[in-house]
C-alpha cells in the first residue's frame, strides 16, 4: 500500500503516539507551525507593498502586543483545558496502533467526510452563538475581539468554544472508525484550514482559489464574517450559508 512506508516510519515512534501528552503536543506544534508562514508575511508586509496588496484589510497591522496576547491564550487553553481532557480520554480509551496503513482512497474519503461533518457542526454552533445574545456575550465574543483577522486569532477563543469545537473535531474520526493515520491527516488539515481562514491574506494559492465554483469560502469569506458578523457562519465551505441565506453577497 502507498501509505505503508509512512505508517511504518510513524510506528517507529509508537511510544510517543501512545503518550497521554501527544495530542496536546501535536495540536500545539501543528498550530504554531501553520501560523509561522503568515507571521512572517505580517512582519514583511509593512515593508513590501506587494505583500501588503494581498492583505484583506490593508490598513490593519499585526502588533507584537496582539501576538503575545494570542499566544498566551492559546498556551493557556492547551495546558489548562485541553490537557486534562486528553488525559481523561487517554485513561478511558487505550491507544491502538494497527500494523497496516489505511488505503489512500479510504483515507482521503474519510478525511473529506470528517471535514464536511465538522463544517456542518461548526456552522450550526456558530449560527446559534450569534443568534442567541447570551451565548454571544458569554462565549463567542472573545473570538471577535479582533475585527481584523490574523493567523494567531484562529484559536483566540474562550474555554467553552475551545472545548466544544475541539470535541467536534475529535469525535468525527471516532464515529467513522478512522485509522490513526487518517485522524492525524484530518487534524493537520483542519488546523491548517482554520489558520488559513484567519490569516488575513487573499493569496494566489489560497484554498478558496483552488476549489472551483465558489464552493469553498476561505480567508476572504471568514474575514468578511469578522467585519460583518451577520454573514458567513460556516468555517470552510459555502453551501450551508447559501441554504440559510447567510452568505455575504460579493461582486
Amino acid at each position: 500500500m502507498l501509505l505503508q512506508p509512512l505508517w511504518d516510519s510513524i510506528l517507529g515512534h509508537a511510544a510517543l503516539l501512545r503518550s497521554p501528552f501527544f495530542p496536546v503536543l501535536f495540536s500545539l506544534s501543528a498550530y504554531l507551525a501553520c501560523c509561522l508562514p503568515f507571521l512572517l508575511l505580517d512582519a514583511l508586509s509593512g515593508r513590501w507593498a506587494l505583500l501588503r496588496s494581498y492583505k484583506l484589510q490593508p490598513q490593519s497591522s499585526v502588533g507584537w502586543a496582539s501576538v503575545r496576547s494570542c499566544l498566551a491564550l492559546v498556551l493557556y487553553n492547551h495546558l489548562v483545558l485541553v490537557l486534562p481532557v486528553t488525559l481523561l480520554h487517554w485513561h478511558l480509551r487505550p491507544v491502538l496502533l494497527p500494523q497496516e496503513a489505511p488505503a489512500l482512497p479510504r483515507l482521503l474519503a474519510q478525511v473529506l467526510v470528517c471535514l464536511l461533518l465538522f463544517d456542518f457542526q461548526s456552522f450550526v454552533w456558530h449560527l446559534l452563538h450569534h443568534k442567541v445574545p447570551w451565548l454571544y456575550r458569554n462565549v463567542h465574543k472573545v473570538h471577535h475581539t479582533y475585527t481584523s483577522t490574523s493567523a494567531l486569532t484562529a484559536e483566540y477563543s474562550g474555554p467553552w468554544e475551545t472545548l466544544s469545537l475541539g470535541l467536534f473535531a475529535a469525535a468525527n474520526p471516532l464515529l467513522l472508525g478512522c485509522h490513526p493515520l487518517t485522524e492525524l491527516a484530518f487534524f493537520l488539515l483542519n488546523i491548517w484550514l482554520s489558520v488559513e481562514d484567519h490569516c488575513g491574506y487573499d493569496l494566489p494559492w489560497a484554498t478558496h482559489r483552488l476549489v472551483p465554483l465558489g464552493l469553498y469560502g476561505g480567508a476572504r469569506h471568514h474575514d468578511l464574517h469578522h467585519l460583518k458578523s451577520k454573514y458567513n457562519y460556516a468555517p470552510y465551505f459555502t453551501h450551508w450559508d447559501r441554504l440559510a441565506g447567510t452568505l455575504y453577497p460579493q461582486d
